[in-house]
């Protein structure tokens, strides 16, 4: 069992319910680019990467990332655990991996790509998001 503190059953059970579509962040986001005046489309799958969040009339794409599951460089949320050492590199890695080869995919297909990352999502999501966007979008284009 190692010093995991609960059984390999509890562990998998609790890992289960870990979301990855729908989550607390992609809601503020959502609610944030919502009240900003966007409308949007959710969960593309016939995107790379399914992207959490679609702007289409921009082309842009928008990626909602826990920072501990996509590794957000010097993030202190992006830990890697301890117990069975191997295997969390290897899975993190791999999603690391994975997020770029789908965003390079999107930019050849035209498509810009947003990363909002998990420690970023705060009472202050609204500036946030028009910080990131104002690169792909006119300025005039936000509700005030």
């Amino acid at each position: 069992m190692g010093t995991d503190s609960f059984s390999r059953e509890n562990r998998s059970e609790i890992m289960s319910h870990i979301k990855s579509k729908n989550t607390k962040p992609e809601y503020v986001v959502r609610s944030a680019l919502h009240k900003m005046g966007y409308r949007f489309r959710l969960h593309r799958r016939d995107l790379p990467g399914t992207p959490d969040i679609i702007l289409p009339k921009y082309r842009i794409a928008i990626f909602v990332h826990g920072c501990f599951w996509h590794q957000h460089p010097g993030c202190k949320r992006a830990t890697k655990p301890k117990q069975n050492a191997a295997y969390w590199e290897k899975k993190l890695t791999r999603n690391i991996e994975r997020d770029q080869k789908a965003q390079q995919a999107l930019r050849e297909m035209g498509w810009r790509v947003i990363v909002v990352w998990e420690c970023r999502i705060d009472k202050e999501i609204e500036a946030l998001l028009a910080e990131l966007l104002a690169e792909y979008i006119p300025s005039y284009t936000f509700i005030k």
